[in-house]
This record gives structure tokens, C-alpha cells and sequence, in this order.
């Protein structure tokens, strides 16, 4: 394939210069007379090569130190559970995990933390925090570009109001990281973009660095009963189908157009398609399918779908019924979002059980994920993960809370594709941190310290790390003691 850099210069001259033959020189009349070079460098904005990045993150990290918690039950979010253990914290990351004998370097701030437990920080995969924030308002309802059956062109990003008091409130239950999709009501809904839960004025400003971006799909009744409504196609199941492969296959012809003018410099080139380029990164994989999905029969249509046009699926949402296809799921390589108690709502979530989780994560090689797609659920994923737990458990599951750890914080960080940056207290990754008043599988244990990038982003007895919204004055509650704290978020 022919750079950039070379489309202007003609396949002689190209041959010359590498031949380096005698009879190909030319003389000063010549030159002038030879045809001139046709420079096929786009306008900007024109070419999608360049433009993979047009929004990036501003983000930085708040204020920090250097410190180690020490005395507490660590569970690192990789299958260890650490006893009196120690997490020593070095420019934003983790320098070290281990128990007592670890070394904590001097000079660094040191947090007892005895009786108590320390985690990850919760990784929340399905988000509408910014999109549908609160306030609750048409004005504010952003997150459904409901016009047209593929809106693969709209990113969520372009919706996020960073002012969301939610975000506040799902820091204060340990959420350190969230991926915000667009809502469900199309094939395609668009982009969901990665953030980190700090406080910012920008929406790049939270933007989680180098996070893949993803595709928000939904199959089932949403599709169908919103455009069926409007008495156009999708109004069922094999209308969707429809959609979603002629969908793939107009990517595909693009993608072929796109990589035939790069190789040529011939002609024109393509005229760029914002719908068309998010899914020709879906095919190529740099853009991570988060498909919206609850029966397990459509399920496997949409893994065979898959690999009909040679592209992957990452992770099914909601997934109600993944447990009938759990061995599908692990082979394939594929993650599963689900709730634990949410069920029966419409047909589609009828056969939900609360099982669910535990008999996924029963496969080898198998990523159980528990997600929330809701700003209150967002708050207690802690809670939401203990009855999946203790669920599979009464199943006959032996399942240990170091490995159940795992559903939200480092599987889901597999889910949405940052698990090398954070996830897991190990080494060398974000020091997202979570310090629990208790258990956190107990119902009553809270997030006493929240540290993002090892800055600590939420205290819950100091209320200078406990931010307020604006948007929270006058509201009920507001103003009111918890747990002896001044008011805020908590």
C-alpha cells in the first residue's frame, strides 16, 4: 500500500528513483512539460485516518501524595485475598501489594486501616450518567438519538453534561471508573466513551486516556417496538437481522473503497461517512461491540453474526438468560453484564434468574460482569455483586468474595477494554483504590476513602472531599446529617 506521503508522485518517477536508470533522466524543457503531481492530501476533516482522535482527553489527575494503607483485608481484584496486607501507592500507581512485611517507603503518608477492607476501585460498564443526568428533564434527556434505525455516527461523548450530580453520588459508592453508552432504542445507538468519575468542566476533561472506544448495539424489543411503532422496519426480530447485516455490509464496501483509493491514489477520494467509519472499526477491532442483548437465542444469533462479517463481540448487557449459553460465551471469548435482581419487565427479561452470574462465571475462561444502567443501582454495584454471590453460592457455587471482587472491578475493566490500566491492585496499574467501612459484600458496609490516580477524590468523614452540586440545593435530603457527615455527596 502506497503512504501518504507518495500519492502524488507518478509510478515512473517511482520506478526511477528505485531503478536509478540513466534513461529515465530528464532534461531541465522536460520537466516542464511532464504531467504535474497530483497531491491527494485531503482537506482536514476529510480524511478518517487522520481524524481517530478528534476530541481527546484533557484529563489529569487531582492533587495526590504517596502513601500505603497497611492493617486492612485486601482483595485485589485478581483472586487474592491478603490478610493485615499493605498497598503502597507511588506517583498515582501501584507500587506494591502484600501483607505486613511489605516495606512502606519513608516519607509516605500511612493510612491505618485495620478492620477494614480495601478493593479496587468499582468499574461500572453500563453508565447513562451526563446523558440522562439528573435533573430529570427533557431539556437534559440526551442519550437516545432515536431518528433512524443506525445512528452508529452519534457519539455519547457529544451528550455528556460533566455537572451530573450522579456522578458525585456513584463516587461515594466506590465508582472510580464508568462507561456511558447511548440508550437502546436504535440497532445501532452509537459511541459509548470511557471516564474517569473525577469532577471537571469538560467532558474531555474526564475522558479516560487511550480508552478504546466502543459501539453501543441492542437486539430484542427495543429496536422493534420503537420503529415498528412508526410503522417502519425494524417491527421484529428478522427485521433487526436485516438491519444489523446490511448495516456491516455497507461498512464493508466502504472500508474496500477507502483501502483501494489508499493504494491506488486514483480518482477521487471517498466521500467520509461518520455512520460507516465507526463500523469499519468495529471490523477492524478497534472499536469494542457493547451489544445490548437479553435472550440467550438471540444471543447466539448475534455471535454467528459475527462471524459472518469476521468481526468479534465483547460484551452482551443485561443478558438475563446468558446462563443457558454460558459455554458459548466463555469460548468465544465474550463477557456478560448482568443484573442480579432486575427481572420481568417486559418479555424479554422474563426468564432472569439470580443465578445468573455465578453460573457464567462457573465457565473456565468465562468474564461475569455485574453492571448497573441506573444512577441509584450505580451507587450500591457492591451490594448487587453480594446477592450474586450469595445467590450462586446457595446454588452450590464455591465461590470465594476474592474472586467475586472480580465482577466489578477487574472483569469489568476487561469488559470495556482498559484491564492493562486498571481493575486489579497489582503493580504498575491506576491506583484506584477503595477503602469500605467493612465487608463489601456486607449491606452495611460504606466507602469510607475513594482515591483515583491515588488522589483521594471522596472521604466520608470529611467534607471537603465530599463535592456538592448546585443542582442538589433545595432538594429533599439536602442539607441533612449521614453517618454524622455534613451534607453532601455520600
Amino acid at each position: 500500500m502506497i503512504g501518504h506521503h507518495l500519492r502524488g508522485v507518478s509510478l515512473a518517477a517511482m520506478g526511477c528513483a528505485v531503478l536509478g536508470l540513466s534513461a529515465c533522466a530528464t532534461t531541465g524543457a522536460e520537466s516542464e512539460t511532464a504531467a504535474p503531481s497530483k497531491d491527494k492530501t485531503l482537506a482536514a476533516g476529510l480524511d478518517p485516518a487522520t481524524t481517530l482522535n478528534p476530541y481527546p482527553s484533557t484529563y489529569q489527575p487531582l492533587p495526590r501524595e504517596n502513601f500505603a494503607v497497611v492493617g486492612a483485608t485486601v482483595l485485589t481484584g485478581a483472586d487474592r485475598r491478603i490478610e493485615n496486607g499493605v498497598v503502597v501507592v507511588t506517583d498515582g500507581r501501584i507500587a506494591a501489594v502484600g501483607d505486613a512485611s511489605t516495606l512502606v517507603p519513608a516519607g509516605y503518608r500511612v493510612i491505618e486501616a485495620r478492620g477494614r477492607y480495601v478493593t479496587p476501585g468499582i468499574i461500572d460498564v453500563h453508565s447513562h450518567l451526563g446523558v440522562y443526568p439528573s435533573p430529570g428533564v427533557q431539556g437534559m434527556s440526551d442519550g437516545n438519538e432515536a431518528t433512524s434505525p443506525n445512528t452508529a455516527q452519534v457519539w455519547a461523548e457529544h451528550s455528556l453534561w460533566p455537572q451530573d450530580p450522579g456522578f458525585n453520588t456513584a463516587r461515594a459508592g466506590g465508582v472510580t471508573t464508568l462507561h456511558i453508552l447511548p440508550g437502546s432504542a436504535n440497532l445501532f445507538g452509537g459511541r459509548g466513551v470511557t471516564i474517569r468519575n473525577t469532577p471537571s468542566i469538560t467532558m474531555q476533561g474526564m475522558k479516560f486516556p487511550d480508552a478504546p472506544y466502543t459501539i453501543k448495539m441492542a437486539c430484542g424489543e427495543n429496536p422493534s417496538r420503537v420503529y415498528g411503532s412508526r410503522n417502519q422496519s425494524p417491527a421484529t426480530g428478522m427485521g433487526n437481522m436485516a438491519g444489523y447485516r446490511a448495516a456491516f455490509i455497507a461498512a464493508r464496501d466502504y472500508k474496500a473503497k477507502w483501502d483501494k483509493w489508499r493504494e491506488t491514489g486514483e480518482g477521487a477520494a471517498p466521500t467520509r461517512n461518520l455512520q460507516n467509519e465507526t463500523l469499519v472499526g468495529v471490523l477492524d477491532g478497534s472499536i469494542l461491540i457493547q451489544n445490548h442483548c437479553y435472550r440467550a437465542d438471540e444471543m447466539a444469533m448475534m455471535i454467528d453474526m459475527a462471524k459472518e462479517f469476521g468481526y468479534r463481540i465483547t460484551t452482551f448487557h443485561h443478558a438475563t438468560e446468558a446462563y443457558k449459553l454460558a459455554p458459548q460465551l466463555a469460548q468465544n471469548g465474550i463477557c456478560a453484564a448482568m443484573w442480579t435482581g432486575w427481572w420481568g419487565f417486559k418479555m424479554e427479561a422474563l426468564d432472569a434468574i439470580e443465578e445468573n452470574a455465578a453460573l457464567v462465571d462457573a465457565q473456565q475462561g468465562s468474564c461475569a460482569v455485574i453492571h448497573s444502567d441506573d444512577a441509584e443501582l450505580t451507587q450500591r454495584l457492591n451490594q448487587e455483586a453480594a446477592a450474586a454471590l450469595s445467590a450462586g453460592r446457595r446454588a452450590g457455587l464455591n465461590i470465594s468474595e476474592e474472586h467475586a471482587i472480580g465482577w466489578i472491578t477487574s472483569n469489568a475493566a476487561k469488559a470495556i477494554g482498559i484491564a492493562d490500566q486498571t481493575g486489579s491492585l497489582e503493580a504498575g496499574k491506576r491506583a484506584d483504590v477503595v477503602i469500605w467501612s467493612a465487608d463489601p459484600f456486607s449491606i452495611y458496609a460504606r466507602a469510607d476513602q475513594v482515591f483515583i490516580d491515588g488522589a483521594l477524590t471522596f472521604d466520608r468523614t470529611n467534607p471537603a472531599y465530599q463535592p456538592t452540586s448546585d443542582f442538589e440545593l433545595g432538594q429533599p435530603g439536602y442539607g441533612l446529617t449521614a453517618a454524622n457527615v455534613a451534607e453532601g455527596a455520600r
